[in-house]
């Protein structure tokens, strides 16, 4: 059969010289068995069988390869111009031989592939298709994959969906063997033994990608049929070629191994999407939740861009809140404007009935930052009893509030304090307050003065007192062994173990808790997380990016009315009883 040459912005005689005129190199050998190509810069021709198209490259094989274990036998062609390349065909190409990395990109992290391609020879159809190899995370100790980039794998399970907020972006999801991975500080005391658990779950991981280099690709990939793919479910294997490169598209950001799908892989969720609120028991139900920067007019700074995604934020809040129905709302997250948390409880007013929720009054300090914590509370229900307090110590930016409540129809009284601590996020964290690499993050210091100043605020607001809200530290660390100390009963230990309420790069872990002193601590029936936010991915928003209206390179809109991705954080709901 005669060869097909295709020349590559040249004319055909002068793609011809040019393959005449390369030196033939074997797959092995333009990989080398380092991390970087031996050949790094030269002009070569190789050939291969195809065993991936993807978006503006193909990938080759070598289907018999060196005998060498250290070498790589897959290679990447970036190559515009693809016609007739079918997973398959035996291809002849020249091409200049770079390290392909992102800006910003750690040195050795860069993938090995042909650049500058000058020629393609179609060779036809091989003998047979090349057969992935298989692999399991974590490898054998002295093993990486770095000698089997560019290659076709199947890799083994099961496998577990980690992390999906970039799959309605950048079409990726985060996959570890292993099971679910949770924050290491959720499980074991920052330090040595935190960090040695987060070394052995990153070799566990790897992020699976659609092959696709878009931003919001459409359709977007992986989900069932009912639009969503939550973290937790599994998957027996997916097969597709090795690559390095960035998690997320951002200039500087992570950056690591990734599987190119070339087959959809097959997803089984373990449990069905919770619906309805767990049940907690008890007469009384409290409830916490992180808001997301709600705002009452657009704030593109903090929350919703516009009218439009304010009206839908708000909705999806208000579905999930309706469906809570707790009788006290501790919320964190709302604008610090006296307004804020009445206006919320009007647009809940408006779906359940006028007057069935109101908002304790805002106390005199709010804090300094652009949101507060606040309380909505059924009057049908409860009555105040005197006024909010809150704790004027200028550690607290966000100062907790709390609110002494009565049932209406007897029963004893009971104070709920809401909390927001001060967040990882590093900014301009300086001395004790900068990262001490132990698994904390940046302002430990500052939350554990903040525990420190709330375990002496919960003491004046009488015996019987629940702790609610986003404390931005995970169960083991500094600040939730400063509470438990004092003598803060932690409920979602006692009564949810394991439970978390955020996914952070793929890790899932509890930043939300509930807390009661040991006067209240009898009465409290259950404790619970209602999954709804943190395990779904983030395609499923109030966020018009990427999903506008007569966009053409934009995603279908996926949002709806409903509780699901209401927020990045789950709510917690406590049972409470009226008496002892």
């Amino acid at each position: 059969m005669p060869l097909t040459l295709r020349g590559l912005g040249a004319a055909g005689l002068a793609a011809a010289c040019v393959l005449a005129q390369a030196a033939d190199r074997p797959i092995a050998a333009i990989q080398g068995s380092g991390a970087a190509s031996p050949l790094q810069g030269q002009v070569v021709s190789t050939t291969g069988v195809v065993t991936a198209v993807l978006a503006g490259s193909f990938h080759l094989q070598d289907p018999v390869g060196d005998g060498d274990a250290r070498t790589s036998e897959g290679l990447q062609v970036h190559a515009r111009a693809r016609q007739g390349m079918v997973p398959g065909m035996r291809v002849r190409v020249t091409g200049r031989v770079v390290e392909w990395a992102p800006r910003g990109a750690a040195p050795g992290t860069g993938t090995t592939q042909l650049d500058e391609v000058s020629g393609i020879e179609l060779l036809g159809p091989a003998p047979r298709p090349v057969e992935p190899l298989a692999l399991r995370l974590p490898l054998p100790a002295g093993h990486d994959l770095e000698r089997h980039e560019g290659m076709l794998v199947r890799l083994l399970g099961p496998l577990t969906v980690l992390r999906n907020d970039l799959l309605g972006r950048y079409g990726q999801l985060t996959l570890a063997a292993g099971g679910r991975q949770q924050i290491p500080t959720d499980l074991q005391r920052p330090g040595p033994a935190a960090l040695r658990l987060a070394r052995q779950q990153a070799a566990l991981r790897i992020v699976l990608d659609d092959g696709r280099s878009s931003s919001h690709p459409s359709p977007v990939p992986f989900l069932h049929a009912d639009g969503t793919l939550r973290a937790g479910e599994t998957t027996a294997e997916v097969v597709g070629v090795l690559d390095q490169g960035p998690i997320g598209l951002q200039a500087g950001g992570a950056q690591g191994w990734r599987l190119q799908a070339v087959q959809p892989p097959v997803f089984q969720r373990p449990q069905p999407r919770p619906g309805t609120p767990p049940a907690v028991g008890g007469e009384l139900r409290v409830a916490s939740f992180n808001l997301l920067n709600y705002f009452t007019r657009p704030n593109p700074q903090r929350g919703a861009d516009n009218a439009e995604e304010l009206a839908r934020q708000q909705a999806k809040l208000v579905a999930a809140l309706q469906a809570i129905g707790a009788d006290v709302l501790g919320l964190m997250e709302i604008e610090n404007q006296p307004q804020a948390p009445q206006h919320l409880a009007d647009a809940l007013n408006a779906v359940m009935g006028a007057g069935t929720y109101a908002a304790v009054p805002q106390a005199a300090f709010t804090g300094t930052d652009a949101i507060q914590v606040a309380l909505l509370y059924r009057p049908a229900r409860l009555r105040r009893l005197g006024a909010p307090a809150t704790d004027a110590d200028p550690v607290h930016h966000r100062p907790p509030l709390a609110q002494r409540f009565q049932p209406v129809d007897g029963g004893e009284p009971f104070t709920v304090i809401v909390n927001h601590f001060k967040s990882k996020r590093c900014g301009d964290a300086q001395g004790a307050d900068a990262d001490q690499a132990d698994g904390q993050g940046c302002f430990n210091a500052r939350r554990v003065a903040q525990a420190r100043a709330l375990a002496g605020f919960v003491q004046r607001q009488g015996p019987q007192a629940l702790v609610i809200g986003d404390l931005n530290a995970y169960a083991q660390e500094d600040p939730l062994q400063r509470l438990r100390q004092a003598g803060l009963v932690d409920l979602l230990q006692q009564h949810a173990p394991g439970a978390h309420t955020y996914v952070h790069d793929g890790a899932a872990g509890r930043l939300d808790h509930a807390l009661a002193s040991p006067a209240l601590a009898p009465r409290v029936a259950g404790a619970a997380v209602w999954h709804i936010n943190a395990d779904e991915p983030a395609l499923l928003d109030y966020n018009l990016e990427g999903r506008a209206p007569g966009c053409s390179r934009c995603a279908p809109d996926a949002w709806r009315p409903d509780a699901f991705r209401s927020s990045d954080h789950d709510p917690v709901i406590v049972g409470l009883r009226r008496r002892r």
